[in-house]
């Protein structure tokens, strides 16, 4: 079972911890990785691009010449695709860009994640994490007690407002719970903070 040391919000080792191996111990597998972002960046797309076809362009109505005997090509509408101000033909609709990926192969996109975190010694388990008030003065000063001066993603067990409100305005730090843990949060951040209580409740769901 890996192991990683167990700090105190003051940045001091106060023990180790095992994690467990079959989430935090797997062999990281790239491809799965790799399409499980490639999922989560695609659900992300707003999808509300519009083009106007012939039907919904202004104007038009009218036949602009007779069929025939003009010597020029037959035309229905000023609006056709041709025309310079004419409808756009098989041009974008709005749409959802979301897909799924099996459960079993998200759950071994997370834990490869947080695996490569382990191997990268990317990871710090911090004993808790709790602050009096919202105060963004003391958690930078515990981010720089634990040496982090980098993006990190802070993960704990339930929402903590204080937690919360005193990281929003740190540039590169984002607070998650464990229930809301993502693959593109945990590759987009350098370091990867999480509480002991967040990572039983991480090991819980995930073994």
């Amino acid at each position: 079972m890996p192991k990683v040391a167990l700090y105190s919000q003051d940045g001091s080792q106060v023990g180790e911890i095992e994690l467990n191996e079959s989430v935090f111990g797997i062999e990281p597998n790239k491809h799965v990785l790799f399409e499980a972002i490639i999922m989560q960046r695609a659900s992300l797309r707003q999808g509300t691009h519009k083009t106007k076809n012939r039907s919904e362009v202004r104007g038009g109505g009218r036949k602009p010449w007779r069929q025939k005997g003009t010597g020029r090509a037959r035309q229905g509408s000023i609006r056709s695709p041709q025309w310079r101000g004419g409808g756009t033909v098989f041009g974008p609709i709005p749409r959802s860009y979301s897909y799924k990926m099996p459960k079993k192969v998200r759950r071994l996109a997370i834990k490869s994640a947080l695996s490569t975190k382990v191997v990268e010694n990317n990871i710090l388990v911090l004993e808790n994490l709790v602050f009096e008030a919202p105060k963004t003065k003391d958690f930078a000063k515990t981010l720089k007690a634990l040496s982090v001066d980098s993006k990190a993603l802070i993960v704990t067990a339930d929402l903590d407002e204080n937690v919360a409100l005193s990281a929003r305005n740190i540039p590169g730090v984002t607070v998650v719970t464990a229930n809301g843990i993502n693959i593109l949060d945990v590759v987009n951040h350098d370091k990867l903070i999480m509480t002991k209580a967040a990572v039983e409740k991480v090991e819980e769901v995930l073994a």
